[in-house]
């Protein structure tokens, strides 16, 4: 009888360790997978990203919202003419030069308004340079292979109780279920800025009507910053990437099934935190509110 019982309780056992072997195999796969292709998303421009959500982007910014930068130049001129009035004592004190400043600067807000689309390009084609020019400086090899310590775990989790077996089973699971969360999370980062960049890039030509003046400036200027650090974001992310991949690559992992859970798990999470944190950092680095 005693025979018997040893006997379900080993193939119980079995079970059990071929359950915590194929979670320790495959619960990092889906964040390797997804912070190896981290590079080449941040890699693209707005129009490699998706050209049918950057078409739908482009034809709002010059057919419905160039028209109302239109107004807003207008204003702004009609606005600018009446202070450069009021500041030459009404036209006592006229300056020849005042008048080729206000045209100089009426051709400059239209030239820009009606050229956003190329800046705002312009601007990202910059970040996405300062991309692909780190990605090949910071390491990318982020791939965990615990598969070759499982030999030497095997002797450990042999010499576990049912009941051991059974919450580190659990565990493992949890665990698990943590870092599949935590690459949707890479996920919703990297599609989140993409999206950003679009809605920044449909109003664009609102806030650069704006530039020519000194008090409503501030609007296009603030906007302009607004952009290089929605670019550098992505390189904000490459070197989170390249943080990440240097711990990876320096960890050992051990026959401490426990620690070596949590420490890899904790390296993710720091990942992802890093990667939520990337927008306000550049924003706060270029004074972009």
């Amino acid at each position: 009888m005693d025979s018997i019982f040893e006997k379900i309780t080993q193939a119980i056992n079995e079970f059990l360790i071929s359950l915590i072997e194929g979670s320790l195999s495959t619960m990092f796969n889906d964040v390797n997978e997804k912070v190896g292709t981290i590079a080449a998303e941040v890699g693209k421009t707005p129009q490699q990203w998706n050209a049918s959500v950057f078409s739908i982007i482009q034809t709002l910014s010059e057919n419905v919202v160039l028209p109302i930068a239109g107004l807003i130049i207008t204003f702004v001129l009609c606005y600018e003419l009446i202070t450069m009035i009021t500041e030459k004592n009404n036209l006592h004190d006229v300056d020849t030069f005042m008048f080729f400043k206000y045209i100089f600067k009426a051709c400059v807000a239209v030239f820009i308004a009606t050229h956003t689309f190329d800046i705002i390009m312009a601007v990202f084609d910059l970040g996405q340079y300062v991309v692909r020019q780190s990605a090949g400086v910071i390491g990318a090899n982020t791939n965990i292979d615990i598969s070759a310590a499982l030999v030497d775990m095997r002797t450990t989790l042999e010499a576990m109780g049912t009941g051991e077996l059974v919450l580190l089973m659990l565990e493992t699971a949890l665990v698990s279920l943590c870092m599949k969360i935590l690459s949707v999370c890479i996920t919703v980062v990297i599609f989140g800025r993409m999206i950003e960049i679009y809605i920044y890039s449909s109003v664009g030509a609102i806030s650069f009507a704006t530039m020519t003046n000194r008090e409503w400036g501030q609007i296009g200027n603030n906007y302009l910053r607004g952009l290089v650090a929605l670019g550098f974001q992505g390189f904000f992310i490459m070197v989170c990437v390249g943080i990440y991949a240097a711990l990876v690559n320096g960890f050992i992992v051990t026959t401490d099934i426990h620690a070596t859970i949590f420490s890899i798990a904790a390296y993710t999470v720091v990942l992802c935190f890093t990667l939520f944190k990337t927008g306000s950092i550049s924003k706060s680095i270029f004074n972009a509110h």
